[in-house]
């Protein structure tokens, strides 16, 4: 197995940890390479590099989806990342669980992860607990301030967690 594949996962949202939904400033005015979107002022260049600073495989866990990479990865630094597909709603929701967390687990197959996300709740960890084998941290970012120091703080910490033997 590769040293990438033995890495852990990170599913990341876009809207909420990167594009915070709060901003203590007006918003920028939209530049020419917005892609109709204001909302892409709002991204911090620099969190690309702290992102791949953690060690983690990056996967895009986001409604953005192929735009993820197109749209969002060049601003940040961040090289094409692979992006979790999303299953057509077929299958009956537990009340409480997000539509996302059986696809993240599912794809994660047993390997440890992080899951970055605004809309992260408490049945999802409960979910997660009981049918994930492996180490996992779902981490609910303030969707008013994004990712800031003291969440990089923690995944820092959980990451750390793992290098550790038991």
């Amino acid at each position: 197995m590769s040293a990438t594949a033995e890495r852990p996962l990170l599913f990341l949202d876009i809207d909420g940890p990167l594009i915070p939904f709060g901003s203590p400033q007006p918003a920028a005015p939209a530049a020419s390479d917005d892609d109709g979107n204001p909302l892409l002022a709002r991204l911090d260049p620099g969190i690309g590099a702290r992102l791949l600073g953690l060690g983690c495989s990056l996967v895009w866990a986001t409604t953005w989806m192929e735009e993820a990479n197109e749209v969002v990865a060049p601003r940040l630094g961040l090289p094409r990342r692979p992006v979790l597909d999303w299953p057509e709603a077929d299958e009956p929701a537990l009340h409480g669980l997000h539509w996302k967390t059986r696809p993240l687990v599912e794809w994660a197959g047993g390997r440890p992860f992080v899951w970055v996300d605004d809309e992260i709740g408490a049945v999802d960890r409960q979910w997660v607990a009981a049918a994930h084998p492996g180490p996992a941290l779902l981490h609910r970012v303030d969707p008013a301030r994004g990712l800031q120091d003291s969440d990089f703080r923690t995944l820092t910490d959980w990451l750390a967690t793992l290098a550790r033997p038991s």
